[in-house]
């Protein structure tokens, strides 16, 4: 078992930056690919970016790349999503997800989720 506390969102205006954190509970962190994923109003959810269990690997939606970054520390069972150059359609609730299925982009790839934190991008 996996759980999973989102913090770190909130308003910022365009152009602005966030960090976002996902900590993790549970002795399995280590093992489990980690994933942040968006949900705007009226939208699906949608990947953002994922983090192989080791770090070593990313991979990112073709319309973050190059602003947005994942991290993981497995010391501190933590996962970030830094996120540089925000745009108002950034403007979602954002979770965590773990999983160790081998699709990377897929909501059904992920077995945990956190509750999700709201990230608010002003014009």
């Amino acid at each position: 078992q996996v759980q999973l506390v989102e913090s770190g969102g909130g308003l910022v205006q365009a152009g602005g930056s966030l960090r976002l954190s996902c900590a993790a509970s549970g002795r399995t962190f280590s093992n489990n690919r980690m994933a942040w994923f968006r949900q705007a109003p009226g939208k699906e959810r949608e990947f953002v970016a994922a983090i192989s269990s080791s770090g070593v690997f990313t991979d990112y939606s073709d319309s973050m790349k190059g602003r947005f970054t994942i991290s993981r520390d497995n010391a501190k069972n933590t996962v970030y999503l830094q996120m540089n150059s925000l745009r108002p359609e950034d403007t979602a609730v954002y979770y965590c997800a773990a999983g160790q299925a081998p699709t990377w982009g897929t909501r059904s790839s992920y077995d945990y989720w956190g509750q999700g934190t709201q990230v608010t991008v002003s014009s």
